[in-house]
């Protein structure tokens, strides 16, 4: 709702948890929606094989359409809120971690949604997040509500998070996590409101660069699939192989089931493939279970060649292609909504701040505080009006400043290349300090509304 600025059919938002059902939200020329079983049955979207999980489900999904320009570049799946509680004993009919790990596998990006007055995760929200193995490079958390706690109390809030992520999530990389208010009503807290501004803008350009990404996304999918069907094919043979040709099938099933994780270890050894490309072994002995050994295929190196020839040589000439598809054509960002909230006038990130402060004024904007740098400046026995550089160093090193960053502002400074500062130029030398050291980066080239007003009209000339 934050993001598209409008309502959608089957948007319902409260306290509890209030969605019962997925939906997707994705681009239509009218308003209106899809029921889940008509949806599945749909040729023209991607979620045919959704049926599997049966009417239980599909009469708790749903496809929303709008006209709405955010929708054009990605679509939303909205998954139902987690119960917690006595609620979460209740069966939801259908087998709730399946379904998210069907969407975790096909979507481009995981959003972990927390509020900062309410962090427990629940038994249920710790299974669905045990569901995302595997696609950890796609989760990013977002802690919202966050101007509802002081910021003493959102720095406990923040550490108990990440405390609880880390038992869940078992990666040794610390997840990324967004901290903001995402809806469109006054702050409650407005102490942190720098910060919720520069994680909002952060999670847009995360979101934005999405639609840039995909075809290279589709590829690494493609290249995943390739290697865990080919380790398959391995223990597949290996299993037809060990089978009796007469008697005892049951029992040699039985037992080749139980030594699974040993004969993962012996075709790692036998093949050189790395443990991270096996499937799961529990999940493995639950689906072989089922199975009939005798009517297992043997390993054809033939196809195993292919797999491995495409694997070295054609997805590299493949990534190439997408490499050069891509420069060739515009650069797709998402827009619309709340991204283009934040896109230009003063209302965008960093609009009058640091180097951009002055910006739309007419009087210099280092001229307020020159008087006190000029000070400075006549006490560094200046020869016809102007500093030499080892002055000016005594001067600029006081601030502490590491001497990449302090070169990068002489540079920047010496706005006549002549390696002496005047009085205009040390006083801009400062005012790049003074933003630096106010947290803010140094702009690559000097900006004109920086330039001293004496050094302009040169300046003009050269450009």
């Amino acid at each position: 709702r934050y993001l598209l600025e409008q309502d959608f059919p089957g948007m319902r938002i409260g306290p509890e948890p209030t969605t019962d059902s997925f939906i997707a939200v994705m681009y239509g020329d009218s308003e209106g929606s899809v029921p889940g079983n008509a949806l599945v049955v749909d040729p023209k979207k991607p979620f045919r094989k959704l049926s599997r999980f049966g009417n239980a489900f599909l009469n708790r999904f749903m496809c929303s359409q709008l006209p709405n320009q955010v929708l054009k570049s990605i679509s939303i799946i909205d998954s139902p809120g987690i119960l917690s509680g006595e609620k979460q004993r209740i069966s939801r009919g259908y087998d709730f971690c399946q379904v998210l790990q069907w969407f975790a596998e096909r979507v481009d990006r995981i959003i972990l949604l927390f509020d900062a007055h309410k962090l427990d995760i629940s038994d249920e929200f710790s299974e669905a997040i045990k569901s995302f193995r595997g696609q950890d490079d796609k989760i990013r958390v977002v802690l919202n509500k966050a101007d509802q706690v002081d910021t003493q109390q959102l720095m406990r809030v923040y550490g108990a998070l990440m405390w609880s992520l880390g038992k869940v999530i078992n990666t040794p990389e610390v997840l990324r996590v967004y901290i903001g208010s995402f809806w469109a009503h006054p702050l409650q807290n407005t102490e942190n409101r720098r910060l919720f501004e520069a994680e909002a803008q952060d999670l847009f350009k995360d979101i934005q660069s999405l639609p840039q990404k995909a075809a290279v996304r589709k590829l690494n999918d493609l290249i995943k699939r390739a290697r865990l069907a080919k380790v398959h094919a391995y223990i597949i043979s290996y299993l037809k192989k060990e089978m009796p040709s007469v008697f005892g099938k049951e029992n040699k099933k039985k037992e080749l089931i139980s030594r699974l994780p040993e004969i993962y270890i012996q075709l790692q050894r036998e093949y050189h493939i790395s443990a991270g490309d096996f499937p799961e072994v529990k999940k493995m002995q639950e689906l072989l279970e089922t199975c009939d050994f005798t009517k297992f295929h043997s390993l054809k190196p033939k196809l195993i060649e292919a797999v491995d020839n495409m694997l070295a040589n054609k997805i590299a000439s493949l990534m190439s292609l997408i490499r050069q598809e891509e420069s060739n054509m515009p650069t797709e960002i998402v827009h619309g909504g709340a991204f283009d909230g934040t896109m230009a006038g003063p209302f965008g990130h960093g609009y009058g701040e640091g180097a951009k402060e002055g910006a739309d004024e007419d009087e210099w904007i280092v001229a307020k505080d020159k008087p006190a740098y000029d000070e400075i400046f006549y006490t560094l026995s200046p020869i016809n009006g102007k500093i030499s550089g080892i002055s000016a160093k005594k001067e600029m090193v006081t601030s502490k400043l590491p001497n990449s960053v302090l070169g990068k502002i002489w540079k920047l400074a010496d706005c006549d290349g002549d390696g002496m500062l005047d009085d205009e130029e040390f006083a801009l030398a400062k005012h790049l300090i003074k933003i630096k050291l106010d947290g803010y980066e140094l702009p690559g080239t000097l900006p004109f509304h920086l330039v001293p007003p004496s050094h302009r009209k040169p300046f003009q000339t050269a450009e």
